[in-house]
């Protein structure tokens, strides 16, 4: 596995001078080394993750979202699932898998899957800021926390959502 944290900070549990630098000016954070280290942990049961680059971690409302170079996710959603299924076993959160440098439409996809998006808009609003707004297919299936989707877009590309469902 490929990360901004060297092989040998993630094996030891030790960060090195350069690690701790990035760990103390923000490059990255606490999650994103413990998620890095339980990656690493699960690369020799699971090969594939060998060639996953991991960007970062986010956490929000008990959803964890993994942020992977683009391509990779479905290295990470191999095996039947098991990786996330471990990853989830470990952390006690819910996985989602999102992919880093796609456009917002692809990005949103990810984010709110198993349910379809019908329409994005961006609404300006007066203060000059704007609003991305999803409106989404109610599916059969239990509904994500979207309070979580929200702070995850907002944390990982800056995105203000504004999610409706269809009737």
């Amino acid at each position: 596995m490929k990360t901004a944290l060297c092989n040998f900070c993630l094996k030891s549990g030790i960060l090195c001078s350069k690690c701790q630098g990035k760990l103390k000016s923000g490059e990255v954070s606490e999650a994103d080394f413990e998620i890095a280290r339980l990656l690493l942990s699960l690369e020799e049961k699971y090969p594939s993750l060998q060639d996953v680059y991991f960007h970062k971690a986010i956490e929000a409302n008990g959803l964890l979202a993994v942020v992977v170079k683009r391509g990779d996710v479905p290295r990470l959603l191999g095996y039947g699932g098991k990786i996330l299924k471990a990853l989830g076993e470990k952390t006690g959160k819910t996985i989602r898998v999102l992919e880093h440098g796609v456009d917002d439409r692809k990005f949103l996809e990810d984010l709110f899957v198993p349910l379809r998006i019908l329409t994005i808009n961006t609404i300006w609003l007066p203060d000059g800021t704007t609003e991305t707004r999803v409106i989404l297919r109610r599916g059969r299936r239990r509904t994500p926390n979207v309070k979580a989707l929200k702070k995850i877009a907002q944390k990982v590309r800056g995105i203000t959502l504004r999610v409706e469902f269809s009737r």
